[in-house]
């Protein structure tokens, strides 16, 4: 225990210089904001991956990845092919750009002056400040489960002590602080991740010994999770069961396409000075989220054979039923001792990294976007941007303390689906497609927002049936609670909302665009200036 005291700490004071050095070289909103738009290659690949990957794909979706297999590495696929590939080559580069020929700091900026409207900066805002606290506290959730259990920290006590020492720094030093402590803490994150991997499948005699011994185990597979369509932690799912339905829809597809609309991320695009360091990025972004969503999910399917060996048990019953405690009994249990100091410190670094820059956007969304252009209060400025990261602190820290177990995985799918439902057709058509139009994009995310929530309160079983607000108007769980089972209409409650809302959004779009006055051209000119 006192090693792990002294790692913590020397962690923490390394995290506290880098912020100091990050303090002493802001010294305008531009620099709070968009680290002077100067970041290199490895601090932007490194700070956007750390931004990316947090204690919810180690922890919370490692944990999935326990119970569904490696069918989950799908979603590394797509963390990769997608949020890194396309995110900077296609996305990044006209980004920066258009973000430069409009003198824009923010996500919502961005998005309010390509339409020239400060209706669609004031929405989108609003919705990063309202719910982006949701997905730092699912964050914060995970490494207090893990101070819990690791260093024996009672949960409240790690909740608060973590939301304080982030608080310090991302509220004094803005995006420099967050990314110069997200390189040192990726790095970090990387080695731990190496040895996780290394020694898991050391203890199972190699890589096709442990394989095999996971495969041979399908006839353990809980008869809940067998009912819901798993054959096996290695064998997948019945194709179109209810779990199928979940994984792919929610976990795959919700995360995996829904990271190009994360304002958190698509903010880094324009802290670089060219596309050079874009294209640089790619490399090093690409290998980082293959080691640590790739070994998280290996790892996480992995664990049933480790915990079936040495105790007779299958990882869900290790984590007594909470997917969110499976990855740290596992490295509490079966790690070296002194491991799982050191991946505290990793997992410590995962969390802290992907909530300043959630901290971050959500204030700056509030401050910036909301307070200093929407409501015309211009001489705000960097005060009111700090005021917003500290109101977003306490709104995540309230979110943290009131939401059930196991929930991690399971709110950030729904952050990133909500996301590319109400951006993505907007962002994207509007950095390519001149003929995008105002109207089309206020109708689209409006609309896909609309279509998106309905399903989550009305039709997706998890969420509506937690939230109640169905229940409560219609006496059912669901709108299609009563179908018949089996049916096309009752497996809809397994469906994502984003495979809905999504697409809806984008015939929105482009329907009523090509319908609806165009922007001016002259207008037009200056936001492709310099793409």
């Amino acid at each position: 225990m006192t090693g792990k005291l002294i790692a913590t700490a020397v962690y923490l004071g390394c995290c506290f210089w880098l912020s100091w050095k990050a303090w002493k070289e802001t010294g305008s909103n531009a620099d709070y904001m968009l680290a002077g738009r100067q970041a290199g290659p490895f601090v932007m690949a490194m700070s956007y991956g750390a931004t990316f990957i947090s204690t919810s794909a180690i922890i919370g979706f490692g944990g999935a990845a326990a119970m569904f297999g490696f069918s989950v590495l799908w979603l590394t696929v797509l963390n990769i092919g997608v949020g890194v590939f396309i995110a900077m080559v296609f996305f990044g580069r006209r980004t920066r750009r258009m973000g430069l020929a409009l003198d824009s700091h923010t996500f919502p900026e961005l998005l309010g002056r390509r339409y020239d409207s400060r209706f669609i900066q004031g929405f989108s805002g609003s919705i990063i400040f309202l719910f982006i606290p949701v997905y730092a506290a699912a964050v914060l959730i995970g490494i207090a489960r893990l101070a819990e259990v690791s260093l024996g920290v009672p949960y409240v006590a790690a909740l608060l002590s973590v939301t304080a020492i982030l608080a310090l720094y991302v509220i004094t030093g803005g995006i420099k602080a967050v990314m110069y402590t997200d390189a040192f803490q990726g790095t970090l994150m990387v080695l731990m991740m190496l040895m996780l991997v290394g020694y898991t499948y050391w203890m199972l005699g190699g890589v096709i010994p442990a394989h095999e011994t996971l495969s041979d185990m399908a006839p353990l597979m809980p008869e809940k999770l067998r009912a819901g369509g798993m054959l096996g932690w290695t064998q997948g799912t019945v194709t179109g069961s209810p779990l199928w339905l979940v994984i792919y829809t929610t976990i795959v597809y919700g995360v995996g396409v829904g990271v190009l609309a994360q304002p958190q991320l698509a903010v880094r695009y324009m802290t670089v000075p060219s596309d050079r360091e874009l294209h640089r990025a790619v490399l090093f972004g690409g290998v980082f989220i293959l080691l640590m969503t790739g070994v998280a999910f290996t790892v996480g399917a992995l664990s049933n054979a480790v915990f079936f060996q040495k105790f007779g048990k299958i990882a869900i019953q290790m984590g007594g039923g909470n997917v969110d405690k499976i990855i740290p009994a596992y490295v509490e249990t079966m790690m070296p001792g002194w491991f799982s100091g050191f991946f505290l410190l990793a997992m410590m670094a995962a969390a802290m990294s992907t909530m300043s820059g959630q901290y971050h956007t959500g204030g700056t969304a509030l401050g910036h976007d909301i307070i200093t252009r929407t409501l015309g209060r211009k001489q705000q400025g960097l005060a009111a941007n700090r005021i917003g990261v500290v109101i977003t602190i306490l709104a995540s820290l309230v979110w943290a303390w009131v939401l059930p177990g196991s929930v991690i995985a399971r709110a950030t799918a729904f952050f990133f689906g909500l996301c590319a439902a109400t951006f993505l057709p907007a962002y994207s058509l509007g950095l390519y497609w001149r003929g995008m139009t105002k109207t089309g994009a206020k109708v689209s995310m409006l609309g896909g927002f609309a279509a998106s929530m309905f399903w989550l309160l009305f039709i997706h079983e998890k969420e509506a049936a937690a939230i109640g607000l169905c229940r409560w108007l219609t006496g059912k769980a669901t709108l299609v609670a009563d179908a018949v089972p089996g049916s096309a209409l009752h497996l809809l409650q397994w469906v994502d909302p984003n495979v809905v809302a999504l697409p809806l959004s984008f015939l929105l779009a482009a329907g009523v665009s090509t319908a609806t006055r165009p922007v001016a051209r002259e207008h037009l000119d200056l936001c492709y200036s310099r793409c």
